[in-house]
């Protein structure tokens, strides 16, 4: 009798699952579902942390002066007489996607486990920009207009992140260190153009191969070049360079750490060759306004004021400015071979133009698209551009209505400011306070340059967001705030 084990070799034998083959077979299944899983929310995990946000924020400062763009549809002749001249799509329209991404994910996962403060919307700065949409429906040239309400819409994302995101003091310390590291960036591409010489007008690409333009601005007088750098034109640099040192120094008198202190002392000791570079009298002005102000304010605070602070920064200024002294005096006091003057024809222009567009204006980014019909004998032999002068250029752009927009957004972040200062802060309100003080020296500058680039409107713009960011931290914890050291 056979056993239960015995088979007879003619009869076929019973066939049984390879359990292995099919175990490493749905193992590899899963393993390859679980990688495509992760891979697919590997960008959404990240954008949920603190790191991702927090890098691609600095990238948007750092955008500030480097700009990591590209012009697409690229008019030159427009671009030539002062407009807007492409769709600019940079490195902060990228940075923008995710990190929106990322901060409507964090409001997901937060909901029903904690109460988010209310989100924060400048109403000035939207019914600007609301306007600025209207008016593609009237402007001359469309197109134009696009470009700017593109670029607003971008810068407005800016605004609206930061005064909502920034929410405590390390992020404004972070906030605050990457506006210093881009000047140290931007301060060495100018000494390298100013090193390296070169011939006018323009020369393509950038010190450290970035796709960026450093340009040279026409000569002053013999052998003196206006440098722009990574920033554009001299004027532009002047502005931002003016606006950054001013904060740069104020950092000084904080109670930052030592690696904050360096870096600004970086900043200024190689800003300040870069501000005299551009030979900008209005960046110049918007630099020494603030000082003067912060140094008066500052001494009148037994709490904050040190002698230190002030004179480090003294000895420092002066000791740049002495090498350049006379090519200081001569672009103050010399003949600017009508620099100045052709602007005056320039805002008589605005006038008309505004005389016949007083409400609604000629649509955003469209001065340049009608000027030639107001234009005059004046104007045709002499300088022809676009008027100097931000806000003649907002009213007949955007009519009565933008420009009361308009000023209320500045004049409401000035107004934040002066209010975080008075909240005794420790080095928020200094903070704040140079903050306030930079941007009302920029707004000096305003009246006499165009200012409709990307680089300046973005630096104002994340200014006032950031000091929206601090104004609700000084409403929460005005009485309870703590002096603050904060190490990088």
């Amino acid at each position: 009798m056979r056993s239960g084990l015995e088979y007879d070799l003619a009869e076929p034998r019973p066939t049984f699952p390879d359990v292995r083959r099919d175990s490493a077979w749905r193992r590899s299944i899963e393993l390859g579902a679980n990688t495509f899983v992760i891979a697919v929310l590997s960008p959404f995990i990240a954008l949920a942390t603190d790191w991702m946000p927090k890098l691609l924020l600095g990238l948007v400062v750092l955008d500030i002066p480097l700009q990591l763009q590209q012009n697409l549809f690229f008019r030159e002749y427009d671009a030539d007489r002062g407009a807007l001249g492409g769709l600019i799509v940079s490195a902060t329209t990228f940075c923008l996607v995710a990190l929106y991404l990322g901060w409507i994910v964090k409001l997901l996962a937060n909901r029903g486990r904690e109460a988010s403060p209310p989100i924060q919307i400048n109403v000035a700065l939207t019914c600007y920009l609301a306007i600025s949409g209207v008016s593609l429906f009237f402007a001359a040239d469309v197109a134009l207009a696009f470009f700017e309400f593109f670029l607003l819409l971008q810068l407005y994302l800016v605004n609206l992140y930061v005064a909502n995101v920034v929410r405590t003091p390390k992020q404004v310390s972070f906030v605050v260190s990457m506006l210093l590291v881009g000047c140290v960036l931007a301060s060495l591409a100018n000494i390298n153009v100013r090193l390296a010489g070169g011939d006018p007008p323009m020369i393509m690409g950038h010190p450290w191969g970035l796709p960026t333009r450093v340009q040279f601005e026409e000569y002053v007088e013999d052998g003196v070049m206006r440098i722009g750098g990574t920033i554009g034109s001299s004027n532009n640099a002047g502005g931002y360079f003016g606006f950054v040192l001013a904060v740069a120094i104020s950092v000084l008198f904080t109670n930052l750490g030592r690696g904050q202190k360096l870096l600004a002392a970086a900043a200024l000791a190689l800003g300040c060759p870069a501000l005299i570079f551009t030979f900008s009298r209005g960046g110049w002005l918007g630099f020494i306004i603030p000082v003067l102000v912060m140094f008066f304010l500052f001494s009148g605070r037994k709490r904050f004021f040190s002698w230190k602070g002030p004179l480090a920064a003294c000895a420092i200024l002066a000791l740049l400015y002495l090498p350049f002294h006379s090519m200081v005096s001569q672009r103050l006091l010399g003949d600017d071979k009508g620099s100045a003057e052709s602007r005056i024809p320039l805002m008589k222009l605005a006038f008309r133009i505004i005389e016949d567009h007083p409400v609604l204006g000629v649509g955003s980014n469209n001065f340049q698209a009608v000027m030639d019909r107001y234009s005059n004998a004046e104007l045709r032999t002499g300088f022809f551009y676009t008027v100097h002068n931000k806000y003649l250029l907002v009213w007949a752009e955007t009519g009565i209505l933008g420009l009361i927009f308009y000023l209320a957004f500045l004049g409401g972040a000035l107004r934040k400011g002066w209010l975080c200062w008075k909240f005794n802060q420790d080095f928020l309100s200094i903070l704040s306070l140079a903050l306030t003080l930079a941007l009302t020296g920029h707004m000096v500058h305003m009246n006499v340059d165009v200012f409709n680039g990307r680089p300046l409107a973005q630096l104002v713009w994340l200014t006032a967001g950031l000091l929206t960011a601090i104004h609700r931290m000084g409403a929460t914890h005005s009485s309870a705030a703590a002096p603050c050291s904060i190490k990088l």
